[in-house]
């Protein structure tokens, strides 16, 4: 017999929350644009989200900003400097 109840789950032990990938949902909306706009660059782009990357900074910036999410430093989130993160279509024209 499992220890683990009928249905797999651990009765009597407190359940531990995951570290990323879970959040609580929008149900107020407070990010649509963010996410609307991002969505749409990759749409745009052909699905390539190294180039909607500025915009996935914006979205998760908005839900830090409204505790949608833990706030972390957004190294942590697999952004590096400012500079790595340009907008879809612009590139460094410096030597041009």
């Amino acid at each position: 017999m499992s220890a683990g109840g009928a249905f797999g789950g651990n009765r009597g032990l407190r359940p531990v929350p995951p570290e990323k990938g879970v959040f609580p949902l929008d149900h107020m909306h407070e990010c649509d644009v963010e996410k609307k706009e991002y969505l749409l660059c990759l749409k745009s782009s052909g699905n390539k989200s190294e180039k909607c990357r500025h915009l996935s900074k914006k979205y998760l910036k908005c839900r830090m900003a409204k505790n949608l999410m833990a706030k972390q430093d957004m190294s942590e989130l697999g952004f590096g400097k400012e500079a790595d993160i340009e907008p879809y279509g612009e590139k460094n024209n410096a030597g041009s």
